[in-house]
């Protein structure tokens, strides 16, 4: 299968190395081609992880994007939701028919870029899929090494427009085999740990980040009063999607805290206990640009307080973390932040909601 690779996030170098070690003919492509340069050099990824330290080639490196995405496939964009717009922007005049676009873990961003994808004027019939998380813990490495501390056991999916899933999910799922079909883009949107487990992590460790010059907010970080908090904030988030329809397994984040090796959870029981091991996550985090505050409080959190509003179901403490977020830094995430407003849903009823999730834009 030829595989576009698209961006230069820890998980994209991950998403690469995966997808050529499984058979895969990968083009990777980043916008910075200095930082890209070591790649762009060899064709080459070196990667780490549970089976040692290799090097991996690639078909491609490349700094143009149309290069990459020529017969495509399936095409590859593991990148935080605030870079989604510029991306889209991107690849918007290159997608084909029949083209699959995932975008892991995506915070609705599947229907998002559909939509500038469309009114770009491109009307080819692409696939966009959302996922329920990263499907890596990975951190790339100062020797320039990317370290992948584990991967997801279970990938709950979801594909815009649902039409589409059987063609898109015969791709992702050559990359990914952990791959699990749910309904429809929301579906997994609505899984998404991100937005669950950062904000009260980073909003209730925010003295000690500004204070130290490194904290792990995994390790001494997670304490019984933050896990109430998270499991508080699941709870409503869990409450959206029964309100929605969708059915069970909702992965509630307990399961991954308390190791259950009979709940739901989307890494294996032991991957709280790597993530802290391997120290990658005593990081510096800089509540005014990380991507914790601007991609999971600003993006996935007013996405679930605006779609509560509109389900009917309230949602408290995520619209307390949203406001103290936005206090923190100065800003007003209600307003600004990705709301049903603001991507012009607010005015559908749920007919409506539902034609748009399985049959895509007009």
């Amino acid at each position: 299968m030829e595989v576009a690779v698209l961006g230069g996030g820890h998980g994209c170098y991950a998403a690469a190395a995966d997808a050529a070690e499984a058979g895969h003919n990968v083009r990777f492509w980043r916008r910075d081609a200095e930082a890209f340069k070591p790649v762009l050099d060899s064709s080459v990824i070196l990667v780490s992880d549970g089976r040692g330290r290799r090097e991996v080639p690639l078909a491609l490196a490349t700094a143009d994007v149309a290069e990459a995405m020529e017969g495509a496939d399936l095409i590859l964009a593991p990148l935080p939701g605030t870079t989604q717009a510029g991306l889209g922007e991107t690849i918007a005049p290159h997608l084909k028919d029949g083209q699959v676009v995932f975008i892991p873990p995506g915070t609705f961003g599947s229907y998002l870029m559909a939509k500038q994808v469309r009114d770009s004027g491109n009307t080819a019939d692409v696939a966009f899929g959302d996922a329920g998380t990263l499907p890596w813990l990975v951190r790339k490495q100062p020797d320039g090494s990317t370290r992948i501390t584990t991967r997801t056991v279970r990938l709950p999916s979801g594909i815009f427009p649902a039409r589409l899933s059987d063609h898109a999910f015969g791709l992702i799922e050559q990359v990914f085999a952990e791959t699990e079909r749910r309904r429809d883009a929301l579906d997994a949107a609505l899984l998404n740990y991100g937005p669950i487990i950062h904000p009260p992590l980073i909003l209730m460790n925010a003295g000690p980040l500004a204070h130290f010059d490194a904290w792990d907010i995994h390790n001494e970080g997670t304490q019984t009063t933050i896990r109430n908090v998270q499991d508080a904030l699941d709870a409503e988030r869990i409450a959206i999607r029964e309100a929605l329809g969708y059915g069970t397994p909702h992965f509630p984040l307990a399961d991954h805290y308390n190791r259950d090796p009979d709940g739901d959870t989307m890494y294996s029981v032991t991957s709280h206990d790597e993530l802290v091991d391997s120290s990658d996550w005593r990081e510096d985090i800089d509540l005014f640009g990380h991507r914790y505050m601007l991609e999971d409080i600003a993006l996935g959190l007013a996405f679930l307080v605006s779609l509560g509003d509109w389900a009917g179901v309230p949602c408290p403490v995520a619209a307390g973390l949203l406001a103290v977020g936005g206090a923190a830094i100065g800003r007003d995430f209600r307003a600004t932040g990705r709301t049903w407003e603001n991507i012009g849903l607010a005015g559908l009823g749920r007919k409506d909601l539902r034609n748009l999730l399985d049959e895509g834009l007009v």
